[in-house]
């Protein structure tokens, strides 16, 4: 329990930098977030976005990509990742991503939940 309480509290710290525009310092703290858990998707979503913001293209779609994983349903993720793609100039997965980004926005789902 104490790797969540961590984590929580290092999450805390790292949306506070990235408050006051301290991307660098956020990027550490949401780093550290998912190496605690690593099935942290809040933590691996702030990542994603944060490197985006710093231009570290490739290491964010590695983030956006395990955010999806973690949760293939949800709206917000991969809204990001074809942000994300279409950054990388890789129009043919941003499109992907999109059209499921659209299914979600609709009520659909990407992945059935067991």
């Amino acid at each position: 329990m104490s790797d969540h309480t961590e984590r929580d509290t290092t999450f805390d710290d790292a949306n506070g930098a990235l408050a006051i525009g301290e991307l660098d310092e956020a990027i550490i703290g949401y780093r550290k977030c998912v190496e605690l858990d690593p099935d942290f998707f809040d933590g691996w979503h702030a990542l994603g976005m944060a490197l985006l913001k710093t231009d570290q293209i490739k290491e964010a779609i590695g983030c956006g990509l395990q955010a999806t994983t973690l949760k293939p349903n949800d709206l917000l993720a991969w809204t990001a990742l074809s942000q994300m793609y279409v950054q990388d100039m890789q129009i043919g997965p941003a499109e992907d991503a999109k059209a499921n980004a659209r299914i979600l926005s609709l009520g659909g789902k990407v992945v059935r939940e067991s």
